[in-house]
């Protein structure tokens, strides 16, 4: 039997990316959804280390001591920032990267930047709206609504405390919006690193990925009728598109 090929799954803003349980969705695939610093049993941490570069970091960290080899890297939204981060700084651990409507620039970062502009006050009162009815919440985000669409969501909207939240936000539109960040782009392609890019159908038009990352990615794929959540809205044919990019 061959060995699985690894996949290492970061997640978003929010978390986790293993609600949808992929590693039951990808055979031949070892999936690994690590936790990020703040997130899941890790929210207790200090908020001055919730850092793109420090969660890239975690995520090296997890690769070394968790994973042993290189393994392909897929990146959610925010995630895509962080696994960008990854492979240009370890290069030698990455097989490839699959950047699902992964942060390139400042312009990626519209809910980011809204929620670092909020007052401490302004987004308590926001978040705690978004906990109180995760089905607004989806369907504010055109998420057409199910049962199981609102229990993941609930999950999703639960797994890190909202002081996480903001720092990322902070985070992503300090160092999203450096000129020097998109460096770290060219450093993959310098390097050869394979690169796969996923968008939903609604979401594709506004995600600002540079003509140069295009020009040399694999494949550009869009998955119908989805949006930016569309491991959500289709967790069966966003894991087929997954495994798919892995296999090629």
């Amino acid at each position: 039997m061959d060995k699985a090929i690894p996949l290492v799954m970061i997640h978003g803003l929010m978390g986790s990316i293993d609600y949808f349980s992929p590693g039951t969705r990808m055979p031949g695939v070892s999936v690994h959804t690590p936790e990020l610093i703040g997130y899941g049993s890790l929210a207790n941490a200090d908020a001055h280390s919730t850092t793109l570069e420090n969660q890239a970091a975690s995520v090296i960290r997890y690769l070394e001591e968790q994973v042993g080899e290189p393994s392909w890297l897929l990146g959610h939204s925010v995630g895509g920032a962080i696994a960008m981060l990854v492979a240009a700084t370890a290069p030698s651990l990455v097989r490839g990267l699959i950047s699902v409507e992964g942060n390139f620039t400042l312009n990626d970062a519209f809910w980011c930047r809204k929620i670092a502009a909020l007052s401490d006050e302004a987004w308590r009162a926001e978040h705690l709206l978004m906990l109180d009815d995760p089905a607004a919440w989806l369907q504010n985000s055109g998420v057409t609504l199910s049962p199981q669409r609102i229990a993941w969501a609930n999950d999703i909207l639960l797994y890190q405390p909202r002081s996480t939240i903001a720092a990322m936000a902070r985070a992503v539109v300090k160092e999203t919006g450096s000129p020097d960040f998109l460096q770290h782009a060219r450093a993959i392609v310098a390097n050869g690193t394979p690169i796969h890019l996923l968008a939903g159908e609604r979401s594709a038009p506004g995600w600002d990925v540079p003509d140069w990352v295009k020009n040399v990615s694999l494949s550009y794929v869009v998955q119908p009728d989805t949006g930016h959540m569309m491991m959500l809205e289709q967790p069966a044919a966003f894991s087929d598109i997954v495994r798919t990019m892995i296999e090629s």
